[in-house]
Order: structure tokens, then sequence, then C-alpha cells
């Protein structure tokens, strides 16, 4: 009866006041998560339907190639919570400060010990793509440190988000501890509530004191991260090139003998060489990428950021 009552009292003030509802969603899609969510909703949708994205859901991970996107996860965050650090001052940004609550890169030191050693500093190092967008995130924090505002958005929330997914799912897929050693990245130990930190990012978010203009900006940067981590993924369609033409020069085996020789790829490229006999045909297997280590960190980056767009697909 009381929700009934209740009820009709917001539909009558409703209908007294037809104004102050349409000016609360006019403020409403003026907030910033909100110029986020539909700004960039069509880089979100090309980012989430990538083979990677699929892939992983589906487990389809190698616990090498996780390794290294553990790697590039380091470089990117390291410089990220750097640059956040010299402009925890600063008006634009001070509010979504909280180093406690969200920073990855002493988790993420962690995960890099546990995969590579004590001596993991010595053997890491970034692709070009991603020290691309590392370098992108120096410039923002040095330069025009309000919009530092969409990288920590993109990230952190997503982190939150499917994040939590990607996490059961590599400790399925690649047998990690349950525990959580190798996976410390996706815990928030002191986020007791991802939904309400969720919404109070959101809100110390939208009571930035930024102009229109300002806002604009920032989601053209959050279209900028998502354009950045779409170049890995093309830096990992041309590591996968890469393999095809080692495989046509090192001449490992590429088919398995049975059924027609000549429907296997290298077959007519050489047969005038003589490289072929009855039986067997040349290929490089798929742990020729682990050999390799500028194939190894393009395809480790591509993996890392398929998590950051795996994240948003969830949000």
């Amino acid at each position: 009866m009381s929700a009934e009552v209740e009820t009709s009292e917001a539909v009558d003030e409703s209908e007294k006041n037809p104004g102050a509802l349409e000016k609360e969603n006019h403020t409403r899609m003026l907030d910033l998560s909100e110029l986020l969510k539909e700004g960039t909703r069509e880089a979100h949708d090309r980012a989430e339907n990538t083979q990677f994205v699929k892939d992983f859901l589906k487990g389809n991970i190698k616990k090498e190639l996780f390794k290294l996107a553990t790697t590039a996860l380091y470089f990117t965050y390291s410089a990220l919570e750097e640059e956040m650090e010299r402009n925890k001052d600063h008006p634009a940004f001070a509010p979504l400060y909280f180093p406690m609550e969200l920073h990855r890169k002493e988790a993420l030191t962690k995960d890099m010990g546990y995969f590579f050693g004590e001596n993991w500093e010595e053997q890491v190092q970034c692709s070009e793509a991603a020290q691309k967008y590392v370098e992108r995130i120096r410039y923002i924090g040095q330069n025009e440190p309000e919009l530092l505002v969409a990288h920590a958005y993109t990230r952190y929330m997503g982190d939150l988000s499917g994040g939590q997914v990607l996490k059961k799912v590599a400790q399925r897929a690649l047998k990690l501890p349950s525990t959580g050693e190798g996976t410390q990245f996706y815990l928030f130990e002191n986020v007791d509530n991802a939904q309400q930190f969720k919404q109070l990012y959101r809100a110390r978010m939208n009571a930035l004191d930024l102009n229109m203009k300002t806002k604009e900006r920032i989601v053209e940067e959050a279209n900028k991260a998502f354009e950045y981590n779409m170049q890995i993924f093309n830096e990992l369609d041309q590591a996968r090139s890469m393999l095809a033409t080692e495989t046509l020069k090192d001449g490992f085996p590429v088919h398995d003998g049975k059924g027609d020789m000549r429907k296997c790829p290298f077959y007519a490229a050489e047969q005038d060489k003589g490289a072929l006999e009855a039986s067997s045909c040349p290929f490089r297997t798929a742990m020729a990428v682990l050999r390799k280590p500028s194939l190894q960190f393009i395809l480790a980056t591509g993996v890392a950021l398929a998590a950051g767009f795996l994240a948003w697909y969830y949000m």
C-alpha cells in the first residue's frame, strides 16, 4: 500500500513539474561518465569483437603468452601510476587519486617475480606499439594532466569489472594456484565492493569542475586509448605474418602426412627446390613464437590489451 502511494506521489510530482525531469535528464547526459560511455561506444564495440577477446573468453591462451601479457601490463601501469602520482594534487585529477584501492604496479611486480624469477627486470622489454602508448601517457601526464582521467577510467573501471572474469579464466586455463600467485593484478584487496566503488568513482568524476570543451577532449582521449590498443592488435597481425614467413624459411614440418600432400601450403612453393619428399612437408610449430623475442612481446602485448577490451565488455 505504501509503495502504491509513493509511486502515485512520484507520478503526480512529475506531472506537476515535467520540466524538472527534463532538466535532470539533460544534466545526466552532460555527466562525464555518460559522455565517455556514449562517446566510446563504437570503439568499444570494435574492440570487444576482436578475435583475441573471443579466444581469451574460451581460455585459449598459453602460459608463456600470459607471462608476457603481464609484462605489457607492467609497463603500462608503471607509466600511468607514475603520472598519476605526479598529478595527485591537480584539481582536474585529485578526486580520482585512489592509490590504496586501485594502483596495480605493486601487484604486477609480484606477478612478474612469480613468472620470471628474481631477475625478471633483466628479462623483459616493451613492444613498439605498447611503447607508443606509454609515451602518450607520459606526454599527457606532463602536459595535459586533465586527460589522465580518460586513461585511468578506461583501465581501472574495466579491471574492476571484466578483470575478475579474466582471473578465473586464466587460473583455469593455465592451472595457476587458486591462492592468487600469478594473478595478483586482478586482486583489489582494498575494495570491498567493486560495484559500489565504481559508483563512487563515477560520482567523483562527474563532480570534477570541467567545462564542456574539456569533457569532450577527455572523451576524444579515451578513443585515442582504444586506437593505441588497436595498433597493438595490428602489430599482432604483423607477428602472425612474420610467423608464416618463418615457416617457409626454416623448414619445419607443416603437414601431418595425412591427406593430399598437394594441399599443403608449402608444397607448391618448394617442390621445385626439391625440398619435399613423398611423405613430408616443412612447417614451424607454435613453439617457434616463444623462441623469437620480437614475436613474444608483440603477442604478449596483444593478450594484455585484450584483457582491457574484455574488461570493457563486462562493464
